[in-house]
């Protein structure tokens, strides 16, 4: 009655609270069972005596024999709760941290319509957040991503108690379930209940549709992410591609492979072998025992926080989620790969290709005379490389954002009343969700860059505005529509003079919109920009104008501006060029290829390709001369120190401020350097 009021006819859940003697390290995910919409006394007392019996089913019997967990110590009480009306609204999981990486500082909220429990069972795809949290105890727009989840089912009361699955309408799918406002109210709560506890949580919600109210429903530790030992870095590497068979979401940063097998129902357990690649339309806490036999695990629906991926995670074996059509495009005894050590999304490729695992200890790192800063780009990896030692990120590249997440070019966003029907519906297709396209291009953009710049937090972070060349512009949705057919693209439209140009001004505001938006609404203030291909200081002055215009001035709230060092008359007049910007990131790639005038694309003359060649060096020395003189930042970002450690130790000889490097050469960098700076120590022999 205390519960419900005294109405006779409330709807309750009840569920299972189950815990061992001690902390447990095991999740128990759906272990026991959970109830909902129970009316009436008498079926309430049914459902309690039937949570309690689920302490003892095969499936919770086998898990705790496989962790080794006393049958004996393990307790349960059964929770009796009033019914939150989350069926007329929405519900979902979050985790006090990220899930693949264990990356601190980000709540992960996933949120689909209607009852929680399709989330957490995985019958649907949901809808994905993430919230920084240090700038959401300074009360930022803390959003620092969002995915769209196809969300094409929900579950609801059935009309004579309990519930059942129901397909959702086309509207549903193409707009998010919670808003931003419920998304940071449900980050806070995280902060709050993972504060209180001391220790990271997985935490279940729902939303009331009748109130608009948000309630906690059920909090337990995380048990996988919060446990890796932090200083201690496992990488798997694929050497060779294939044939891609499908996508989907991937779990676990591993990869896997062996023969599929197909399996509808846990009727059919007997028939998995050891080692197979189990593919399913989707998996529950029955399916535990052949999970932990599988080399890998594919399933048609779910998300990253339902029961397949829990349990994949705590496992240690890779899974693909969410990928709609395993079952159809596999079969029985086919040999496949399964990756999911390359970012958000996972994939399946024909056949057992070629892959390596690499562990190093990273907890005592010796001492170096310079800054290892990243090049990074893909804000998927983001949360997994920022972990590794470094100063920053010295080239977040803005391109890959537009290319891989984005594909549009910016003019048909920005004209899109204008363009044929079909591109249209083309890309109405890729920016539902958004208030209008040319929203969808400034917040997946701005999106892109808050993820980079929340991983290495309150580190700096040189975000390399757009370069593409108009080949690459071109190969965009829409982009023949706009590119001109160019000879040398390489030495064409491109970077500041682009920016300047009529034609594409417009496009180049679009992302000062969107940095301007990370740096002062979502409150990551360690992101600097960078202007590349400048070629002369009438070009200097005129991006720096641009820019103030569009409320990005330089040396206002702390901005820095920088520029890409590249061109041979950014080495003549190295000493110029400072008086409009704060320091200088040197492209080591096209300065060599200008320097040395050759194409490294060309087989004919790739040969003669060289950063360590006496005139990039001398042009290399003049620049940084010139910077460090006037007391400015000087870094390099090109390939060179990633692939030669012998040039990256000849740079910090020159007083280099920093190497950006990419995230494969950063510890076998880092180790050389210090070799070498113990062997100068050590003098002559």
């Amino acid at each position: 009655e205390s519960v419900t009021g005294g109405d006779e006819n409330a709807a309750l859940a009840v569920r299972s609270s189950a815990t061992a003697e001690d902390l447990p390290d095991a999740s128990f995910a759906g272990q026991q069972e959970t109830y909902l919409n129970v009316r009436g006394k008498d079926e309430l007392f049914v459902k309690v005596k039937q949570v309690f019996a689920s302490l003892f089913t095969d499936r919770a019997i086998s898990y705790r024999h496989d962790r080794d967990f006393d049958h004996n110590k393990v307790a349960l009480a059964a929770t009796v709760q009033k019914m939150v009306r989350s069926e007329t609204g929405s519900a979902g999981v979050m985790f006090s941290l990220d899930t693949e990486t264990g990356f601190r500082n980000v709540v992960f909220v996933t949120s689909a319509w209607g009852l929680g429990e399709t989330v957490v069972g995985g019958t649907v795809n949901p809808d994905e957040f993430y919230a920084f949290k240090p700038t959401l105890a300074e009360g930022k727009d803390a959003i620092i991503g969002r995915t769209l989840g196809s969300k094409k089912v929900k579950m609801v009361y059935s009309s004579g108690g309990g519930s059942e699955i129901i397909e959702t309408n086309e509207e549903e799918r193409e707009r998010w379930s919670i808003s931003n406002d419920d998304v940071l109210e449900l980050s806070k709560m995280a902060v709050a209940i993972e504060e209180h506890y001391g220790f990271p949580v997985d935490v279940e919600w729902a939303k009331d549709g009748d109130t608009g109210k948000l309630y906690i429903v059920q909090a337990r530790p995380e048990t996988v992410a919060s446990r890796k030992k932090q200083s201690m870095k496992e990488e798997y590497k694929l050497l060779e591609r294939g044939d891609v068979v499908t996508e989907g979401r991937a779990v676990g940063n591993k990869i896997g492979s062996g023969k599929v097998r197909i399996l509808s129902n846990v009727d059919e357990m007997a028939s998995f072998q050891e080692g197979e690649v189990l593919v399913a339309d989707m998996t529950d806490p029955d399916w535990e025992p052949i999970m932990k036999k599988a080399g890998a695990i594919v399933t048609n629906r779910g998300g990253r926080t339902c029961h397949a991926a829990i349990i994949a995670r705590e496992l240690g074996i890779p899974a693909v989620v969410g990928s709609a059509d395993a079952t159809e495009k596999m079969s029985d005894g086919d040999e496949v790969t399964v990756v999911c050590s390359e970012g958000d999304t996972g994939v399946i490729y024909k056949g057992s290709l070629g892959f390596e695992r690499k562990e190093e200890d990273l907890s005592h790192l010796p001492d170096i005379p310079v800054k290892l800063m990243l090049n990074l780009a893909n804000p998927s990896r983001a949360f997994e490389y920022g972990q590794l030692p470094n100063a920053g990120i010295g080239l977040a590249r803005l391109e890959f954002v537009i290319n891989n997440v984005i594909g549009i070019h910016p003019r048909a966003l920005l004209g899109f009343d204008k363009l044929p029907a079909e591109m249209r519906s083309k890309i109405l297709e890729r920016t539902k969700g958004y208030a209008d396209p040319v929203s969808f291009y400034v917040d997946k953009i701005a999106e892109g860059v808050a993820s980079l710049a929340a991983s290495v937090y309150p580190k700096r972070i040189i975000v390399r505005l757009s370069d593409f060349k108009s080949n690459e512009y071109k190969s965009l949705l829409g982009g023949p529509l706009f590119e001109p057919d160019e000879e040398n693209p390489m030495i064409g439209f491109r970077g500041a003079g682009r920016y300047a140009d009529q034609a594409f001004r417009e496009c180049f505001e679009l992302e000062l919109v969107a940095i301007k938006k990370v740096r002062e609404e979502m409150g990551l203030s360690n992101v600097e920009v960078m202007i590349p291909f400048v070629r002369t200081l009438d070009m200097a002055k005129e991006v720096n104008d641009i820019m103030a215009k569009n409320g990005l001035k330089r040396g206002e709230n702390g901005l820095k501006v920088n520029m890409m060092a590249e061109l041979p008359s950014n080495v003549f007049l190295a000493e110029e060029f400072l008086d409009y910007f704060d320091g200088y990131s040197i492209g080591s790639n096209d300065l060599t290829q200008l320097t040395l005038g050759l194409d490294r694309d060309s087989g004919l003359v790739a040969k003669h390709f060289d950063e360590r060649d006496p005139a990039v060096k001398k042009a290399l020395k003049t620049i940084i001369t010139a910077a460090k003189a006037k007391g400015k930042y000087v870094g390099i970002c090109g390939q060179g120190p990633s692939d030669f450690p012998d040039f990256a130790q000849w740079l910090t000889e020159q007083g280099i401020d920093s190497l950006s490097l990419n995230p494969d050469s950063v510890i076998p960098t880092w180790m050389h350097l210090a070799n070498m700076d113990a062997k100068a120590d050590d003098g002559p022999n």
